[in-house]
């Protein structure tokens, strides 16, 4: 008596086993809808952070040429041209924990400012000009220009996400944290704080304090006197993006 061994067509395939085909095929057909959908969305995206770029960079230098138009214009005529308020300080601190009085101490931990050479940026108010002059003999502060705030965020810059210090690697993090407020990438964050823009607080806060190294070539030989007295502490203006790049 002889046996024969079915073909493959003559074995019925399991139900299960059928309806498990089906539903692995559907998962892998909408994972690859879903990618394509996901690369259309990252190029449009692109598109519109490289637009954004551009509208920034001419309204950058727009700014810049009617700066030099107006100075131009007063020395014409004779006059003097005053540049206008800043807008924004970058404060750092330079003195650590002993002798400080309680009231101090409390203004810099609102700012955040928990360690030395601690970093964080700073919207001019009247409110924030009165906490700066408390707490003036143990930090230094100034007004930093657009490049001192890019190399500081592009550099040093760390989100705050859920708790946690990130690296600023991804503008997916960015846009995670501050989408709702319209900041989808570094470019974004970049204008809102140069410029105080109206998401200024939720951006100043979404970044953690810059950790910045010791300047190069160490502090002036009198660091606790007044900068205008050849020490290190107190409003030092536009100087302060000098220091920045000694320390960043």
């Amino acid at each position: 008596m002889s046996t024969t061994v079915p073909s493959a067509s003559f074995v019925e395939v399991p139900e299960t086993l059928l309806k498990k085909r089906k539903q692995n095929e559907k998962v892998r057909e909408e994972r690859l809808a879903a990618q394509v959908e996901a690369k259309k969305q990252r190029k449009t995206k692109r598109e519109v952070i490289y637009k954004r770029a551009e509208a920034y960079t001419k309204e950058y230098l727009d700014a810049e040429r009617e700066d030099i138009r107006l100075k131009r214009d007063a020395r014409k005529d004779g006059n003097y041209y005053v540049s206008a308020q800043p807008k924004v300080f970058f404060v750092i601190r330079i003195k650590g924990i002993s002798k400080i009085a309680p009231k101090p101490r409390k203004i810099m931990q609102l700012l955040r400012l928990r360690q030395i050479n601690n970093g964080v940026f700073v919207k001019v108010t009247k409110a924030t000009e009165q906490m700066l002059r408390l707490i003036e003999p143990y930090i230094t502060y100034g007004e930093p220009n657009l490049k001192t705030v890019r190399e500081l965020i592009y550099k040093r810059g760390y989100g705050k996400v859920d708790k946690q210090r990130i690296p600023l690697t991804d503008n997916h993090t960015i846009e995670k944290a501050l989408g709702k407020h319209d900041i989808l990438c570094m470019e974004d964050l970049v204008h809102e704080i140069a410029t105080t823009g109206p998401a200024f607080k939720q951006a100043a806060n979404f970044l953690w304090p810059f950790k910045l190294s010791n300047p190069n070539g160490g502090w002036r030989t009198r660091k606790f006197k007044h900068y205008v007295l050849g020490g290190d502490f107190g409003n030092r203006e536009t100087n302060i993006n000098a220091l920045v790049r000694q320390m960043n």
